[in-house]
Parts: C-alpha cells; structure tokens; sequence
C-alpha cells in the first residue's frame, strides 16, 4: 500500500466515501475493477453478493470504465448494486499502485491488511475479511 493514499473519494453518484471511517468499524474491502475487464465479470458477481450483505463492507473502484453514465447504464445492466467509485482516468488505481484487475485490498482502522489479485471465490473474501477483523 502506498504510503499515503487517497482515503476520501466520491462515487460516481457525487456521494463522500471515506475509507478511513469506513474500515474504523469492520474491515472494509476494496475492489479494483473495470468495466472493460473480462475476470472483472466473472468476480463482480460475488463482489456483489458480498456487498448486499449488510455484515461486510466494500467499496468498488471503477477503473478508466468511461462516464459516470456509463458506469450507471453498466451496474444497472447487470444489478450490480455495490458502491461504485468512477477513477475515470485511472488515477486513484496509480496512487493505490495498482498492477492488475482484478485487484482487492482490505482496510482496517485505515490501514492495509492484505491485498490480492486474480480470481477470489466469495468463501475466500469472507475469510479474509474475518481474519483481518479477528488479528
């Protein structure tokens, strides 16, 4: 994680996010994706379904998916319903020193706990989040 990145965002519906309160409470997962991404599709589902479940918190980061209309047709288009972040330009994914996507980070009391690329199975996210809540 870099040693100070942007903890205070807006998604792409012009809502504050801050991570730091955010991940104050529980663990918080960050999910960097794009809509341009093939292993993003497949991993967005279980992102989601981790999303809706009001025990986990998670936060997504829309990497260079174009406008925040397009983002919105995109998550509508799909039912998607997690808390989207619109890093149009990417910047937000190289000030995190983003890679690849799929890519996830976990927070807690505003630092990292683990970060991790590829393919996640929901089982997996779970554990991690628990473990970063547990140690």
């Amino acid at each position: 994680m870099p040693a100070n990145p942007q903890l205070q965002l807006i998604d792409y519906q012009d809502k504050s996010i801050n991570l730091s309160k955010i991940s104050q409470s529980k663990p918080t997962l960050i999910y960097f994706w794009g809509t341009w991404c093939p292993i993003c599709s497949i991993t967005s589902e279980a992102i989601n379904e981790l999303a809706t479940d009001k025990n986990y918190s998670v936060v997504t980061i829309a990497i260079k998916s174009g406008s925040d209309q397009d983002l919105h047709s995109y998550l509508n288009e799909k039912s998607y319903t997690f808390t989207t972040i619109n890093d149009q330009n990417g910047e937000i994914f190289a000030d995190w020193q983003g890679q690849v996507t799929p890519s996830y980070i976990i927070l807690k009391d505003s630092k990292m706990t683990q970060g991790l690329t590829g393919i996640q199975p929901l089982w997996s996210l779970k554990l991690r989040l628990w473990l970063s809540d547990a140690f």
